[in-house]
């Protein structure tokens, strides 16, 4: 699934789900480096774990960040 980003500097998530955990994430755009981070640690995970851990994360004074987006298209996806 592509999940369009609203309010961050990554424009774009590409999320693969199997087996109801989360095989891989791509973000295009945003913080290079801390994004495959983010990418690495939430696969294998379930979703909900995930949205857990990453709902609400705030980035500066922005009111959502890239893993509060992720959060938020997992729960679409679900």
């Amino acid at each position: 699934m592509r999940y369009k980003t609203q309010g961050t500097c990554s424009q774009a998530i590409d999320i693969e789900l199997k087996d109801g955990v989360i095989d891989s994430v791509v973000f295009y755009g945003g913080c290079n480096g801390n994004l495959q981070g983010i990418a690495a640690l939430v696969k294998g995970m379930k979703p909900e774990e995930a949205i857990a851990k990453l709902k609400g994360i705030k980035c500066g004074f922005k009111s959502t960040s890239c893993p509060d987006q992720l959060a938020t298209a997992l729960e679409q996806m679900q």
